[in-house]
């Protein structure tokens, strides 16, 4: 043990005696280290926060939404823009249907578009999302004033609006909103309610939406009978397989669809929503990671080539210490624990910036009221310390042999 605590500590000392390039070696090593534990507790945080979204929608939710036939949800949305759906096959007599069916409890639809919103020479650009009444998404935001509009004002085609947060303090400032009318399309809404500040999720600004019922913003607006997606909720979980599988015959019997690949809507149930989440930023946060892996393999050549030159400089060193009875095993590990020792600090010091830098990501997050998670995992970090220690070992072991070779006699000579 003493010898393995001497050889450590030999090495320290050799790395001491080159300040500067050990320093310079830890901060390159520490940053690529911080850089991993950045990326990886970024999409961990935001994972996190998509799912806990989703994960308060229920597990026993069946979502319905359209899409261009041959392509996924979200390649359509991205064809179809942020405008008002171009999809216009899925109706409210096929929600009416979907209800129908005997394992459904409760539905809605929705629109999501985008308008002007105006009120005495104030106008604004707003995401207006036309969502049913009886809406789960309601159950979880939270009115600052006001309340929701009621299922009677849905069915009644009522002209009424709940304001984002930040809408209301464009429009109004600190004056009182309930009751005033807004405009969007020369339209008239009475404001009945306004959320209470949530910031962002994904890139969205939840406070800069505005919401109406859905059947309001089909007759009123749009003039159409067509909606972008909806929502069910079923009465037994267990059926809950069965009952997407029914939903997606009736609606290609509605459609006349044959071929499973012409579908023009996609019908998954909660948990499978989530699965794809955890799929899609798992494989976002595994690509970023390994790009940023490959930067930290092209530093362990950069490693290999210092601790060569090293053994270059240290000739005479070797020479002298093999002459007075060190062996080839303890010339190796010498340089071998160097690199590893090399490697070791950068990492922790890389370990300790990362969480550093995450948790000031985190902060300034909440400060501009982005909805964001802290999650730096004790995986992650064993994960980067012992990539980290890989590299010095992977790094210093052709050095470190190359310094074993060296013939003593011959290292004394040409001193």
């Amino acid at each position: 043990m003493n010898n393995i605590f001497s050889k450590i500590e030999l090495a320290f000392t050799s790395l001491m005696h080159q300040k500067s390039r050990t320093i310079l070696t830890v901060i390159a090593i520490a940053i690529g280290i911080a850089s991993l534990i950045v990326i990886m507790s970024a999409g961990d945080g935001l994972k996190s926060t998509v799912l806990s979204e989703l994960e308060a929608y229920g597990s026993n939710v069946i979502s319905i939404e359209t899409k261009i036939p041959g392509k996924r949800p979200v390649e359509s949305a991205s064809e179809m823009s942020l405008g008002v759906t171009t999809i216009t096959t899925f109706k409210n007599s096929d929600i009416d249907a979907i209800a129908a069916l005997p394992n459904v409890e409760n539905y809605y639809s929705y629109i999501i578009g985008q308008e002007i919103i105006k009120y005495e020479g104030n106008a604004k650009g707003v995401m207006v999302f036309g969502y049913g009444a009886n809406s789960v998404l309601f159950e979880k935001l939270k009115i600052k004033e006001g309340r929701f509009y009621s299922l009677e004002e849905e069915e009644s085609i009522a002209p009424v609006i709940v304001l984002g947060g930040s809408i209301k303090e464009f429009l109004f400032g600190d004056n009182d909103a309930i009751g005033q009318k807004v405009k969007l399309r020369n339209v008239s809404f009475r404001v009945v309610g306004v959320m209470e500040k949530r910031g962002a999720i994904s890139g969205f600004d939840m406070d800069s939406m505005v919401y109406i019922p859905t059947l309001t913003m089909q007759k009123r607006l749009l003039d159409t009978d067509y909606v972008m997606g909806a929502s069910v909720s079923v009465k037994d979980i267990d059926k809950i397989d069965q009952t997407k599988e029914e939903i997606i015959e009736l609606l290609r019997e509605r459609h006349n669809i044959d071929d499973p690949d012409e579908d023009d809507f996609e019908v998954m149930t909660m948990v499978e929503v989530q699965n794809m989440v955890e799929v899609v930023f798992s494989t976002i946060t595994l690509l970023l990671s390994i790009i940023v892996a490959v930067s930290l393999i092209v530093g362990g050549v950069g490693i290999t080539n210092i601790m060569y030159v090293s053994v270059i400089e240290r000739t005479f060193e070797i020479g002298l210490r093999r002459a007075i009875g060190a062996k080839r095993r303890d010339i190796l590990w010498q340089f071998l624990l160097e690199a590893i020792i090399l490697t070791f600090l950068g990492g922790v010091l890389g370990v300790i910036i990362g969480i550093a830098v995450s948790y000031l990501v985190y902060f300034l997050a909440i400060s501009f009221g982005i909805n964001w998670s802290f999650n730096v995992s004790i995986f992650s970090v064993i994960m980067a310390l012992v990539f980290s220690v890989s590299i010095g070992i992977i790094a210093g072991v052709y050095p470190a042999k190359e310094a074993a070779k060296v013939d003593p006699i011959e290292a004394l000579r040409k001193e």
